[in-house]
């Protein structure tokens, strides 16, 4: 059927078939709008682009470039005297990595070694400077506490001191005849020589109570190894040494800690403890049903800080002994500075540097997953 066009109170009006709808001015605007505001969201997104590409280029000039080099370094025989792009470097793929992971010898025994020591630095700095740092957070948070400031103040003063001038005077301290032994002696105790002790803590627990000879171990723990130690060695716990180390780090990190959990505590909302307050709750409940529950991003924070810091541990064991006594303190960030500055072997330098990456990565998630929130209705993660 022809078109034709009508004329009601002036204005043009095209017809179709009987029947037929007419086009909507309303839906023609809200179309119109629609593209101008894509239109709109597309030029701030260009304009944000433009202005973050400073910061993208400076972190991929000086982040992202340098570990995809060192990725490169870590698949080749390179002493650092060539230059590693130049085909002077012997390229040898993933023997550094098997050496580490894979091939008896003395870098593997090295390697595993140093993530013992690092594991059990992880196991207990972690744990004990998280509650500290809660607990000293949840005491300098009460309102009615005289000198908060101060406290405040004494408590983040370690974390702000140079970690070199702090260990220097922890080796003071705990000389065989330093300021620690003194005080034990006080009370009838005979204090070790703690930089010079490789004895593992585990096993003189065990020796003490006379279930293990820590001098001559034998049977299951003597017979059996892994990854090139045997199992007396992965149970003996850290050293005396490593202890000292341990505490060093438990109270130069605590400060900081505590000053997240106190911002996170006071944005927790008065209304929700008074409102516990009401129905009779106690402290310990309040802890544990109101503060830990709202508190739950920022432990996270804190526990994800705390296990990269310490799986990167290096100026304390450079300054402390460099891995003695008996390579009971080396760990794998300085073990990764021995290899290449030490031996002139960058390739495997960059090896165990990437395997430590890896790991922490993995730690991260499997954190991540175990501190998850969960639905309690559906029991579907958040």
């Amino acid at each position: 059927m022809p078109i034709r066009t009508m004329r009601t109170s002036g204005i043009p009006r095209t017809t179709g078939s009987p029947g037929a709808p007419d086009s909507a001015p309303g839906k023609t605007g809200t179309t119109a709008k629609a593209r101008a505001r894509r239109a709109g969201l597309r030029g701030e997104g260009t304009w944000g682009w433009l202005f973050v590409s400073p910061m993208m280029l400076v972190l991929g000039l000086f982040m992202v470039l340098p570990i995809l080099m060192a990725l490169w370094v870590s698949l080749l025989h390179w002493d650092g005297q060539s230059n590693p792009f130049s085909g002077q470097a012997d390229f040898v793929g993933l023997d550094n990595y098997r050496t580490l992971l894979t091939q008896d010898g003395l870098d593997r025994t090295l390697f595993t070694t140093a993530l013992r020591n690092n594991a059990y630095y992880v196991l207990l700095t972690v744990p004990l400077q998280t509650v500290l740092a809660l607990g000293l957070a949840l005491v300098v948070n009460q309102r009615l506490l005289r000198g908060r400031g101060a406290l405040r103040t004494t408590f983040f003063f370690p974390s702000v001191t140079s970690s070199i001038a702090v260990s220097t005077v922890f080796l003071f301290l705990f000389q065989g005849s330093g300021s620690v032994n003194s005080m034990l002696s006080w009370i009838g105790i005979k204090g070790p020589n703690w930089f010079a002790d490789p004895r593992g803590v585990l096993s003189l627990i065990l020796g003490g109570l006379g279930l293990v000879d820590p001098e001559r171990p034998t049977g299951m723990l003597a017979d059996h190894s892994a990854l090139g130690l045997s199992w007396f060695e992965w149970l003996s716990g850290p050293s005396v040494a490593m202890c000292t180390l341990i505490l060093l780090a438990v109270w130069t990190t605590s400060g900081t800690f505590m000053l997240i959990f106190l911002a996170a505590l006071q944005d927790i909302p008065r209304e929700l403890e008074e409102s516990a307050a009401m129905e009779g709750v106690n402290r310990r409940q309040m802890l544990w049903h109101v503060t830990l529950p709202a508190l739950r991003p920022v432990l996270f924070l804190v526990l994800t800080l705390g296990l990269i810091s310490t799986w990167q541990v290096f100026d304390q064991v450079y300054v402390m002994g460099q891995g003695a006594p008996g390579n009971t303190t080396l760990t794998p960030a300085f073990l990764s500075y021995s290899a290449g500055f030490d031996n002139a072997d960058f390739g495997q330098g960059s090896a165990i540097a990437f395997i430590l990456l890896a790991l922490i990565l993995i730690l991260t998630a499997f954190q991540r997953w175990a501190l998850r929130e969960r639905d309690a209705s559906t029991g579907r993660n958040r």
